[in-house]
C-alpha cells in the first residue's frame, strides 16, 4: 500500500511538469523569403486549449537595380499584425483558422512593368492552415490567406522618375499570405 501511495505521489509531482500544455511559439514564413527577402517573425500565445493570440512583423528595405538597364525593382514594404487562431484540436496542432488586424506602409514597382505603387493599407486578415510537428518543439505549418481594406496610394510612371499618373482611397482585397513556416514551440 506504501508503495502505490509513493508512486501517486510521485505520478502527482512528475506527469504534470510533461503534460503542461505549450503556450508560446515564435514562426518565421519561408515564402516571404522568395518575395524579395522579405523579413518576418511571428509571435505566438497560446492563450486557452484552443485559442491563440498572435503579432507578426513584416520587414523589407531592399531595392534591386537590374544590371544593363537604368531602372530597378522593389518590394518595400513594412506591416504589422494583430490577430487571433482558433484551433479546433490543440493549439500548435492540427487544423486552425484565422482572423487580424493589419497596417502595411509598401513601394512596389519594376517587377512586371517600370510602373511604382506606394502607400498605406488598413485591414482584416483571413487565413486557414495546418500545423504539422515535425519536432516535439518544431512545427511546419501550411496555410492560405487574403486580407480586404482600404488603401491610400500614388501611382509613379517609374521607380526613379517621380511622376504621378495616379493617386488616390480606395477599397481592396488582395491574397495576403502563402505560409510555409517553420514554427519554434516553447
Amino acid at each position: 500500500m506504501k508503495r502505490i501511495i509513493l508512486l501517486a505521489a510521485a505520478a502527482l509531482f512528475v506527469l504534470p511538469q510533461y503534460s503542461q500544455a505549450r503556450r508560446f511559439s515564435l514562426s518565421t514564413n519561408i515564402m516571404d523569403y522568395l518575395n524579395l527577402c522579405t523579413l518576418n517573425m511571428e509571435a505566438s500565445y497560446g492563450v486557452a486549449q484552443h485559442w491563440s493570440v498572435n503579432a507578426g512583423v513584416r520587414y523589407n528595405p531592399f531595392t534591386y537595380r537590374i544590371p544593363g538597364k537604368d531602372s530597378q525593382m522593389q518590394s518595400r514594404r513594412q506591416s504589422y499584425e494583430l490577430g487571433v487562431r482558433m484551433w479546433p484540436w490543440h493549439v500548435y496542432s492540427g487544423w486552425w483558422v484565422a482572423a487580424k488586424a493589419k497596417y502595411q506602409e509598401y513601394n512596389i514597382g519594376g517587377l512586371f512593368s517600370d510602373r511604382t505603387e506606394e502607400g498605406d493599407g488598413y485591414g482584416l486578415g483571413f487565413s486557414a492552415g495546418y500545423s504539422y510537428m515535425l519536432l516535439p518543439s518544431l512545427n511546419l505549418e501550411f496555410g492560405l490567406g487574403f486580407w480586404t481594406g482600404v488603401k491610400k496610394y500614388a501611382v509613379y510612371d517609374c521607380p526613379s522618375c517621380g511622376l504621378t499618373t495616379e493617386s488616390g482611397t480606395k477599397g481592396f482585397i488582395l491574397p495576403n499570405e502563402i505560409l510555409l513556416s517553420l514554427v519554434y514551440v516553447f
